[in-house]
């Protein structure tokens, strides 16, 4: 089978329009939290020696681990939408991006272009799997969510099936789950044992076949249709395998996990298997009240922005794996790129432990001439880093099971890199304000640091001194601190450019940048409290250590100086803020969905011009409704899908007082649900 996938209100000083309890569930309330990464980068990485060297060897189980929050995200925003209305529209429109711009709006409702057509797909609660009840929000239970599709969709893949026309996977992820929202009655304080067992299983991924029709994208109860939840077992492969890191008394092999959760982007492959970044794990685990930590495992931990305290779900309180004083190392076995394979519903996922532990946003692939395999993954937190693996291995052609299973061990073997990022900038003309330098643009070039290479079965050398490979693979922001790392204003997703090669990067927002005690603006970062981000362009020497880079949006308000738009005249664009995920059309236009827009409207979805006079045109294509995150987008000639999570989440609101009632309406649930808009005349943007 050889497939070729589809690239696919409460305001806080005008920063994210993110919800606190969006915060607080999704990213355990990052933004009000210390920065994580305290490292001057030269010179750190004596916490790592400390954390090996004593007590994290030990796989006795009563070691005493902090957990509880920390991530990235600015705070909260209002219902008013802009001064600015609809953006106007260049005389010749770029290939691919000929729509009318949808204006900046708060409506509760997805919003499109005048002269498409939209449908819901599949929402939160809709049956997956033979057998599952229709979605009713009062008689929930978690057998019936094991066979439905699950809460707050993120990434989304849509992969032809072959030899069965208009048929094709959807594979999503269900991020984070926000109870609130999900039980009528909901006591946060007290959740009962069904409400956890539904969150586990409302957690993971959904494979659905759907086909499409004249109107849209129908659901259908396929063979491959499947749920995968936060209790599925799944195979630790890689350096970290079989270690005392990740060793448990349920698990003394260290080799089989139970479930994935807090998975955010991914990528489709090019041997048609799905990769799901594990995000913000640390959330999920919880320790009991007045619980204390060694120095080293403190020190562990805060890096990676976990306390010793209830979690906000309490998940905890019913299953020992994820109370870190009885199962110490249960932490260390999230926070791993997952490959699934959607063609053998029996199949076991895999968690590639040679590709780091880290709060992986997703991983897409590129393919060099040569049939060399890389991965490009971002860490999404304030002031982390991006990150590389390039295989050792050669992808195998074909569809057949010899070469899927060579395949799936592409992302085992190679070398994992982080970025460091250089200019010749002077350092007066980067003074925070984001006013652009006397050459007219950021640009630089930019190393790839190794950090770990990876062999057949497991065996690993790592490449920063001091470190070993089993350390570099479950603590590898100790790893590229120490290696010497650009501190970045969260890199989320990457994406290559299949007409060109050239690698984008979504950096979301940062408002620590510049603050007391913190980094400093760079010329890839270059403002002082950075509320609405950026988008980098990287030409990289793929399987190679080298790149340069330049700048192509600082996202923003088009009135205001601090933004660019590739050149292009800031005028006739639409007002873009928070990037998040990216895709490609088929023109090579790059479309990016928006995380938190920080200018007082919902976030949307937006086609970019990468080349020729209309370089930096930016459109918005849709908006979301109330409350909800532009997520997954998958673009193809003929129709656009997007998965919108979270809507209607408010820190006023719940399911018995709901801010939006998308997409039922009346007296409906809000509830997460993928989105397909397409035009009956003419493919899309053309």
């Amino acid at each position: 089978m050889s497939l070729v996938p589809l690239n696919f209100f409460v305001q806080h000083d005008g920063r994210s329009a993110r919800q606190h309890v969006t915060c607080r569930y999704k990213c355990g309330d990052a933004c009000s939290q210390p920065v994580p990464n305290a490292s001057s980068n030269e010179y750190f990485g004596d916490v790592v020696q400390r954390v090996s060297r004593r007590t994290l060897l030990r796989s006795t189980g009563v070691t005493v681990l902090a957990v509880g929050a920390g991530s990235a995200l600015a705070a909260c925003g209002t219902d008013t939408p802009p001064a600015a209305s609809q953006a106007p529209e260049p005389e010749k429109p770029s290939a691919g991006m000929n729509f009318t711009s949808v204006a900046p709006n708060s409506e509760d409702a997805v919003v499109i272009p005048d002269g498409y057509r939209q449908a819901v797909v599949i929402s939160w609660g809709d049956p997956v799997v033979p057998g599952a009840p229709a979605f009713d929000v009062t008689k929930q239970t978690a057998a019936a969510q094991r066979g439905q599709f699950g809460f707050n969709n993120d990434f989304a893949g849509l992969l032809p099936i072959p030899g069965n026309a208009d048929h094709f996977l959807l594979v999503t992820n269900h991020e984070y789950t926000t109870e609130q929202f999900m039980h009528p009655g909901y006591d946060a304080d007290k959740p009962t044992r069904e409400q956890f067992d539904i969150s586990i299983a409302a957690h993971g991924l959904s494979v659905v076949e759907v086909k499409r029709t004249a109107d849209g994208l129908v659901p259908v109860m396929g063979r491959y249709n499947r749920r995968i939840t936060a209790d599925t077992p799944m195979t630790l492969t890689g350096p970290a395998a079989g270690t005392d890191f990740v060793k448990t008394a349920a698990d003394p092999d260290g080799r089989t996990v139970l479930g994935t959760f807090a998975n955010c982007a991914g990528g489709v492959t090019p041997w048609g298997t799905v990769l799901s970044g594990e995000e913000n794990f640390h959330g999920y685990f919880g320790a009991p009240e007045g619980a204390s930590v060694s120095p080293v495992r403190s020190d562990q931990f805060k890096r990676y922005g976990v306390k010793p305290e209830a979690t906000e779900r309490k998940w905890e309180t019913f299953d020992p794996r994820f109370d870190v004083v009885a199962t110490p190392n249960e932490v260390n076995r999230f926070g791993y790129v997952v490959e699934v394979n959607p063609w053998d519903p029996a199949s076991r996922p895999v968690k590639h432990t040679a590709m780091g532990l880290l709060k992986h946003e997703g991983a897409t692939i590129y393919v060099t001439a040569d049939g060399t395999v890389v991965s490009y993954t971002g860490d999404d937190e304030r002031f982390d880093y991006m990150y590389k693996f390039v295989s050792s291995k050669k992808v195998q052609p074909g569809d057949s099971p010899e070469a899927m299973a060579h395949n799936m061990t592409l992302l085992d073997e190679g070398t994992l890199y982080v970025a460091k990022l250089s200019s010749d900038i002077p350092a007066n003309q980067i003074d925070g304000s984001g006013t652009l330098p006397a050459k007219g643009s950021f640009a630089g070039t930019g190393t790839w640091l190794p950090l770990l290479r990876s062999g057949p079965n497991g065996q690993a050398e790592s490449l920063v001194p001091g470190v070993s490979a089993q350390e570099a693979s479950v603590f590898t922001r100790f790893a590229a601190d120490k290696a010497g790392a650009t501190k970045m204003d969260r890199p989320e997703d990457f994406e290559a450019n299949p007409k060109t090669g050239k690698v984008y990067v979504a950096l979301t927002n940062n408002d620590e940048r510049g603050a007391p005690g913190e980094a400093a603006p760079d010329a890839a970062n270059p403002r002082n409290d950075n509320k609405s981000g950026q988008i980098l362009e990287l030409t990289d020497d793929h399987a190679g250590t080298t790149f340069t880079w330049e700048l192509l949006l600082v996202c923003g308000d088009p009135a205001a100086a601090d933004t660019y738009f590739g050149g292009f005249d800031k005028g006739r664009v639409s007002p873009i803020s928070c990037p998040d995920n990216l895709a490609f059309d088929s023109h090579g236009n790059l479309w990016i969905s928006t995380d938190g827009n920080a200018l007082d409207s919902n976030d949307g979805l937006f086609a970019v011009a990468l080349d020729g006079p209309n370089r930096g045109e930016t459109k918005q294509f849709l908006t979301v409704p109330l409350g909800a995150e532009t997520c997954g987008p998958v673009v193809t000639d003929d129709l656009v899908t997007v998965c919108v999570q979270h809507p209607g989440e408010s820190d006023e609101n719940s399911v018995d007082d709901p801010l939006s009632r998308w997409p039922e309406g009346d007296n409906g649930t809000a509830r997460p649900s993928v989105v397909v808009v397409w035009r009956d005349s003419g493919n899309i943007g053309v």
